[in-house]
């Protein structure tokens, strides 16, 4: 038997749906509450991402509109974080998560617990996959590379690390710590970690260019 994990950001959604909604949220709260016209500020930090990168876009969208203390910075972070999101899982992912059901489904993510959360809520995963873990509910140190919840799921589900399929997008992080143990390892080029190099330690057994051609591999295997 065959259980099949994937990672959630980049992977099973597009991770910048989060952040537009996200921006969006706050350009939402800067309107009502500074008359800040939201279209005016969601663009600023739609394109602060494209040219900046992630940094501190929230302390710089203040500082361009002489607004910024600490704490209404503090509080716009917050708003990101916490806001419900609207997302919805790509027509690609539904139909690979439907071409796979009957095997034993999990997610493992890192990053905030009630973003994280709130991802896989909006998704639906959680009435998709057997289980979704995030892995900072069980402390920073467990996040990836580290093995714990993967070794969690060999547990639960009774099976060996060789029968367990892993599927990310992140080769700094994803399969580094669970290649030695036996997982096996499918690496999909999309999302920010695309163009990535990395050395054969790093990378996947196997690498797809999108969800379609999942399946094929897993028959594979």
């Amino acid at each position: 038997m065959k259980v099949i994990v994937f990672d959630l950001d980049d992977t099973l959604y597009d991770e910048f749906e989060f952040v537009k909604s996200g921006f969006h949220a706050v350009a939402s709260f800067l309107a009502e509450n500074f008359n800040i016209n939201e279209t005016d500020s969601f663009q600023w930090m739609w394109e602060s991402l494209q040219t900046q990168g992630r940094g501190l876009i929230f302390d710089d969208l203040l500082r361009e509109y002489r607004l910024y203390t600490k704490k209404l910075a503090k509080r716009c972070l917050t708003i990101y974080r916490t806001h419900k999101p609207k997302l919805t899982l790509p027509e690609e992912s539904v139909r690979c998560l439907e071409s796979l059901k009957q095997y034993p489904l999990y997610v493992v993510t890192d990053g905030n617990k009630v973003v994280q959360h709130n991802k896989l809520q909006a998704l639906g995963l959680y009435k998709i996959m057997k289980h979704c873990f995030v892995t900072h509910r069980y402390g920073i140190h467990h996040a990836k590379p580290s093995p714990y919840c993967f070794l969690n799921i060999a547990k639960r589900e009774k099976v060996s690390t060789n029968e367990i399929v892993y599927i990310g997008d992140n080769p700094m992080k994803d399969f580094v710590g669970i290649k030695p143990l036996g997982f096996k390892t499918i690496r999909i080029m999309t999302g920010q970690h695309r163009e990535k190099k990395v050395t054969t330690d790093y990378d996947a057994d196997y690498t797809i260019q999108s969800l379609n051609e999942l399946i094929h591999i897993i028959n594979t295997i």
